[in-house]
């Protein structure tokens, strides 16, 4: 029998990504969206590392659900990636992936430079596209690193995770409550002051109707009866005669 393949150059090679000490974080930008229910912007992982790789590596999004991420296994090659649509089943994928040549130190062109997690919607079940970076199913917490990639070698070098990051949640319309008596003070009072003004402003209305119907009563006059008269013509005389 053959003697198993020894591993500790693999083993050895593994080891050998670096750690940079960069932890992702959401942007301090003041956007709009910034944390949605199934989206947050990351800010780019611009000159991070730049001193570790090269222009033809690839840099990944490593997405995480929070309590797991001692458990992620760095990937050996490109074709063998945590998919999206595995997640949260499998609690890691990665996507946006690009290469290293787009994210320089300098931002010459003035825009604003951010990654958006959970952009992407047309391709939740596409199996082709493992790489998705579709909408986040639930609002986590999860956390997130940067991981590079050689196309030939594998996983160069990584960035540190980044704190828990939380979703937004929206609120259960059945759990809403409208009952009045759970207002505060100030909502009942200014509802209070509301009503008042209605009730006044309904009865100047109603008393204005009122003034302007009696005078235009005042002012249509009784009808005249004119007599008719027969005109009595008044014929000439004959002259008196002596």
């Amino acid at each position: 029998m053959g003697k198993p393949a020894p591993t500790h150059g693999l083993s050895l090679w593994l080891s050998a990504v670096s750690t940079i000490e960069y932890e992702p974080a959401i942007t301090a930008l003041a956007l709009e969206g910034n944390v949605t229910s199934s989206t947050f912007v990351l800010e780019q992982p611009r000159c991070v590392f730049n001193k570790t790789v090269s222009d033809t590596d690839e840099i990944w999004l490593v997405v995480s659900l929070s309590s797991a991420i001692s458990s992620f296994t760095r990937p050996i090659s490109l074709q063998s990636l945590p998919s999206f649509q595995k997640f949260p089943e499998n609690p890691q994928y990665m996507t946006m992936g690009t290469s290293s040549f787009n994210y320089p130190c300098e931002n010459s062109s003035g825009q604003i430079t951010v990654l958006r997690v959970g952009n992407e919607t047309g391709c939740v079940s596409d199996t082709s596209r493992p790489d998705c970076n579709g909408p986040l199913p639930g609002p986590g917490p999860y956390r997130v690193k940067f991981l590079a990639m050689s196309p030939a070698t594998g996983p160069k070098a990584e960035t540190k995770w980044s704190a828990p990051i939380t979703l937004k949640t929206g609120k259960d319309p059945a759990r809403i409550d409208t009952w009045p008596g759970r207002r505060s003070a100030g909502m009942i009072v200014i509802t209070t002051i509301l009503s008042i003004l209605l009730a006044v402003l309904l009865a100047c209305f109603i008393a204005a109707s009122d003034i302007s119907e009696s005078a235009e009563i005042m002012d249509k006059q009784d009808p005249v009866t004119v007599k008719r008269y027969n005109t009595h013509h008044i014929y000439d005389q004959p002259a008196f005669k002596n």
